[in-house]
Parts: C-alpha cells; sequence; structure tokens
C-alpha cells in the first residue's frame, strides 16, 4: 500500500480524461492529477475534476488535484502564403502592422515586448528554431539579423531570454480559469512565467481565502534570478525545463535543476521536475535508456515529484508511461546508494534562521525513525506543517500523516514520503492518537510486532504550527 516516497504528477488529456483511463492512471501509482489550462475548455476541466472525486471515493485514499494556468504566451501574426523561410544573415522585422506579414516582416502583437527589447537582445521563435538577433529598435518595430533559421509558418510563439517582459502572469483567461479552479476547490494552482515576487502576490490576491497551495513555475530566467524571494512566497516550485531551456541556455538547465531542488529543500517546500521526462513514451510503449536516467537522476536529487506531460496526456501508452515511472522511482529508492536524507541542510540547529521548536522535534523524529529502524513514523497534523516539516529531513520511512481535513489530506499527496489518512472517527487527543496508532500502522501494512513507530503531535491539540512531542511506541500483537 506505500511502496514509492517520490510522489507521481500525470498531465490529464485526451489520452487519459476517460474516467476508465484515469482509474487505471491511480492504480499505476498517480499521486497529483495537472489539469493543464492551456488546452481544453472549463467544462472539460470540470468533467475531470469530479472524475478524480469519484475515483477517490472509490479508492479509498486522498488525490491531489493541480490547476496549471496557461499564463501569456506571445505568438508573431501570420503570413499571407501560410509560411515563409528564414536563413543565416537574413533581415527580418517585427512590427505593429496587422497585414500578413513575408520574407521580410511579420506582425508582433505585443507591444511590451518590443518596448522592452535592446539592440543586441535575442529573440528565439518556434520553441528556439528560429533565433533573431535585434539590430534596431523604434517605438513599434523591431529590426533583426536571423542568426539560426528555417520554415516559419503562422502564429509561432516568442521568447525574449533574459529580457524582463513588463506583464502580469495573469491573462485574463488566467484570472477567469484561476476562479474556477478555486470554486471546484482543486489542492494546488500553478502560475506560469512568473517573473518576480510581485507576481506571486497578484496571485495569493486573486485567490483570496481559498486553501488552495500556490505553486510557481521556474521557467524564466528573471525567475531564476529571484529564486530566493519566490520560495518565500509559494507553497512550492515547478523546475519547467520545456521553457527553461529556451529562456537560458539548455546547457543550463540540468545546473538550474539541482539549484531550484537544493532551495526549495531548505525551504522544505515541494519542488516538481517536469517536461520531456518519458518524451518518447507518447509515441512507444518502452522509454529511452537516457529518460530512465533523467528520472533517476531527480530522484537521486531528492526531488518531491516527478511528472508526466504529453505522455500521459495525449500519448499512446500513458497507463505504461506511469508504470515505468513508478518502477524506476522504487528501483532508486531501493538502491542502497540511495541517500534522501543527504541534502546539507543540517547545519546547528541554534544557527538555523527558521529554527523553531517543531524543527528541532522532527529532527529528532526521523533521527530516531533512523536508528531504530522504525517502518513509519505516525504525524497528527492540523495544517499539513508538520507532515511537510518531517518530509523536509527525508527520512527513509514512510510519514502517515493523521488529518481530520480531507483539504489538507489531498494538498500532502504533493510531499515526499507523505501518506495522507482521514480517519473514519475523529482523534480526540494524543492519547486517543497513541491508542489507536498500532491500528492504523497494521491497516496501511507497515508493522508487525516488534516493531517500534515513532508517533509525534503537538499538545495542545489540533493548534496549527505547535509539535512539541515525540513517543515510541512498540507493536505488540
Amino acid at each position: 500500500m506505500f511502496k514509492r516516497l517520490t510522489k507521481i504528477v500525470a498531465t490529464i488529456g485526451p489520452s487519459s480524461q476517460d474516467p476508465e483511463v484515469l482509474t487505471h492512471l491511480v492504480q499505476a501509482g498517480v499521486d497529483v492529477f495537472r489539469l493543464n489550462f492551456s488546452h481544453g475548455d472549463q467544462d472539460t476541466h470540470i468533467q475531470s475534476i469530479e472524475a478524480i472525486r469519484k475515483i477517490e471515493k472509490t479508492n479509498g485514499h486522498p488525490l491531489a488535484i493541480m490547476a496549471d494556468l496557461q499564463g501569456p504566451k506571445f505568438r508573431i501574426g501570420t503570413f499571407a502564403n501560410d509560411k515563409i523561410e528564414l536563413t543565416a544573415g537574413h533581415s527580418f522585422r517585427l512590427d505593429s502592422d496587422k497585414t500578413p506579414g513575408d520574407n521580410t516582416r511579420v506582425h508582433l502583437p505585443h507591444p511590451e515586448v518590443i518596448k522592452a527589447m535592446s539592440v543586441g537582445d535575442d529573440l528565439l521563435l518556434d520553441d528556439g528554431n528560429v533565433h533573431l538577433r535585434i539590430t534596431a529598435t523604434d517605438n513599434d518595430a523591431l529590426q533583426s539579423e536571423v542568426i539560426s533559421g528555417r520554415t516559419l509558418s503562422n502564429h509561432k510563439g516568442l521568447n525574449a531570454p533574459g529580457v524582463a517582459i513588463p506583464i502580469s502572469p495573469l491573462t485574463k483567461k488566467d484570472r477567469d480559469d484561476l476562479a474556477l479552479a478555486v470554486e471546484q476547490k482543486v489542492d494546488w494552482l500553478a502560475l506560469s512565467f512568473v517573473q518576480h515576487p510581485d507576481d506571486l502576490k497578484e496571485a495569493r490576491r486573486l485567490i483570496g481565502g481559498s486553501p488552495v497551495k500556490l505553486l510557481a513555475k521556474i521557467e524564466k530566467q528573471s525567475a531564476l534570478m529571484n529564486l530566493e524571494e519566490l520560495i518565500k512566497l509559494c507553497d512550492g516550485m515547478m523546475v519547467a525545463r520545456g521553457d527553461m531551456g529556451v529562456e537560458s541556455p539548455i546547457d543550463e538547465v540540468p545546473i538550474q535543476q539541482r539549484r531550484i531542488l537544493s532551495v526549495c529543500r531548505h525551504a522544505g517546500k515541494p519542488v516538481i521536475v517536469a517536461t520531456q521526462m518519458l518524451e518518447s513514451m507518447r509515441e512507444n510503449p518502452t522509454p529511452t535508456r537516457a529518460e530512465v536516467s533523467d528520472v533517476a537522476t531527480a530522484v537521486y536529487d531528492g526531488a518531491d515529484a516527478v511528472m508526466l506531460s504529453a505522455e500521459s496526456a495525449s500519448g499512446h501508452y500513458p497507463v505504461q508511461a506511469v508504470t515505468v515511472m513508478a518502477g524506476i522511482i522504487s528501483k532508486v529508492e531501493n538502491d542502497q546508494h540511495y541517500q534522501p536524507d543527504d541534502g546539507g541542510i543540517h547545519q546547528p540547529l541554534e544557527m538555523s534562521r527558521s529554527y523553531q521548536h517543531t524543527d528541532a522535534v522532527v529532527y529528532a523524529v526521523s533521527q530516531a525513525a533512523k536508528g531504530l529502524k522504525s517502518p513509519m513514523i505516525l504525524s497528527f497534523t492540523a495544517s499539513g506543517y508538520t507532515a511537510t516539516r518531517l518530509s523536509r529531513e527525508r527520512p527513509k520511512t514512510p510519514i502517515i500523516a493523521v488529518t481530520d481535513s480531507i483539504i489538507v489530506a489531498r494538498q500532502m499527496m504533493m510531499n515526499w514520503g507523505v501518506r495522507p489518512f482521514v480517519p473514519k472517527e475523529k482523534i480526540e487527543n494524543f492519547a486517543d492518537l497513541v491508542d489507536r496508532a498500532q491500528d492504523i500502522g497494521t491497516g496501511f501494512g507497515l508493522v508487525v510486532p516488534g516493531d517500534h513507530m515513532i508517533i509525534t503531535a503537538g499538545v495542545p491539540f489540533r493548534e496549527p504550527g505547535i509539535t512539541n512531542i515525540m513517543r515510541i511506541l512498540t507493536i505488540t500483537s
């Protein structure tokens, strides 16, 4: 019942939105479902949410839903003949003229991009397949030289690496989708193309009093420059390697991936590694060896979750992709060289800026679990905070997080090593938790007589953020 510590996020799309396929995906190992608001309409997403909630009830354990907002998409206009051919050294203009373009120019319907660019800046079109360098600017146009080119067709995307575009990451469509996500009580909200702390503050304002968790997708260079500030304002991050590989030099992506994982780990907030993890499984029933290594590297490096995008959304083998990913994770986690707690975060507690009594207790819990070879940690958490701090310690021991709230339980499905549990009968106090601990452990199939279970909670009971008790319970029967 508890097979993995690292979580799996799967994107829903045409290949997987059928309830029967969603059920198979859960059985294969999905912990979090991602709704990609770049595709599909709101009615389709509502149907997916309803289907997941029904499966959750049947399946008997929480499932998390993440709404991933599209964000601002910059695109060029159209061409008179639908496409053109660009070659290196070619001069090419992007302007405010809505007339269909030709080999010399095209409409750029984004004045904020024109204003932000300077001579010497680069523009990448069609996911970087066309590389332009700005040679001159004026109020309504950019003149460029083609550094590398190919066929360019209508409405291709545009990226400006290293240039901060003065625009909110929340378009009118995003605001409508955000309102829907909050109304539908999704568990996580992913914000695309974050650049500055103010972007996250704006999203928080729109979320209002909803308990939904906010996840920042890191893909732009400006976000990488503000990483330490951004992590303070969100509940987690995604290493969005697709656009990051266009916005930054592609050989920097692995370095930035490890940096983001380290920042999130130190902050004790979950982080997802995403994009093209098993890309070849869109068409093939087995992945490449390089893809297997990519997933394994993310697990070895301490990701809370790894994500499938097109593989599960539009590929031919969505269930197989989840099965393969789960298998890779399990192999890594059972490797004798896998050291999830080796994160370099354990500076002396008195030196830690984030030190609280909760951190001291959860550190003691993780060390006790390791020393006693405990098969499980049982933690009562009202808000999910204690379980999140325990996850940060990366004990190689499953964390059963007991909570009264199904909302909190769903949100914790994103956390490494945490398996949420909502008891049918309310636990009244710490003594009641201890009395029922053995039955809970047995129910998860984790303990046998003679095992030592570590229990942690706070008194006053149910008061968020107060974890001050550790108890070692020996299983007797």
